[in-house]
């Protein structure tokens, strides 16, 4: 007879729990995702819905009923995993391009810089260490992949890891808008950026909405936007099901 791996162990506010045979530890269907430990479950799918919104904090804790850190807290989780919910790889005609943003250390206790205020301006003219980069590589059917290249330039060794997973033999065209080259054409090809650049500056428009995002959640509001462009989710079930996606695996 087949020894059992694992049995059921009582609940815990509300959840199905079960221990290991072998080692005894104990876990529930939430165990290793990032909804973990959260409470108030009842409230997750009305919350789902609220990024879908995409309603700052307040008025999310507000709609659903929860304190605004509370709110905060879940936003980030719910979209820890959201973000990665993205192609593992690009083929076909993409279009690449960087966007910059003005680097934001909000709600630190400690800066690494001299104070500025509210909103801010860039004190040095072109790309610098004030601005965090943004790398979007997009697929002109609509698939995205982007990354944090951190602040200032882009240097080639994140160029390699963050676009590139190792050296592929890809044909690689250029387009340089202030030669008032826009769109360039190779044969029937019409070589241009113009869809990755649209893509950013919806991503910036949509950000003016949160009065100011801290650089070190900028990787989250990308996946955030990713989930929302194009209505790739389009219910909070189905972003909820990403959220906690390793039972699905």
């Amino acid at each position: 007879m087949r020894q059992r791996a694992l049995y059921r162990h009582g609940f815990a506010n509300d959840v199905q729990r079960y221990r290991c045979c072998a080692c005894g530890r104990t876990f529930n269907d939430l165990t290793g995702t990032p909804l973990a430990r959260l409470r108030l479950e009842a409230k997750w799918l009305a919350y789902a819905q609220v990024l879908l919104d995409s309603l700052p904090v307040r008025k999310a804790a507000d709609r659903v009923g929860v304190h605004r850190n509370t709110a905060f807290r879940w936003r980030h989780r719910f979209l820890l995993w959201v973000r990665l919910d993205r192609p593992a790889l690009l083929n076909g005609i993409v279009e690449a391009n960087e966007t910059c943003l003005l680097e934001s250390q909000k709600g630190s206790r400690a800066l690494d810089r001299p104070p500025r205020r509210r909103g801010g301006r860039v004190a040095k003219p072109g790309i610098s260490s004030e601005l965090d980069c943004i790398l979007v590589a997009r697929h002109r059917e609509g698939r995205t992949v982007d990354a944090v290249t951190g602040r200032g330039h882009i240097k080639a060794v994140r160029l390699e890891r963050d676009l590139l997973a190792r050296k592929h033999r890809i044909a690689h065209e250029t387009v340089n808008p202030r030669a008032r080259a826009r769109v360039r054409r190779l044969g029937n090809l019409a070589i241009h950026v113009q869809n990755v650049n649209a893509y950013c500056q919806r991503f910036k428009t949509w950000l003016q909405g949160f009065r100011g995002v801290a650089s070190r959640y900028l990787p989250n509001c990308l996946g955030w936007r990713q989930a929302l462009d194009g209505e790739r989710v389009a219910s909070p079930e189905q972003l909820l099901r990403i959220a906690i996606s390793v039972i699905n695996r």
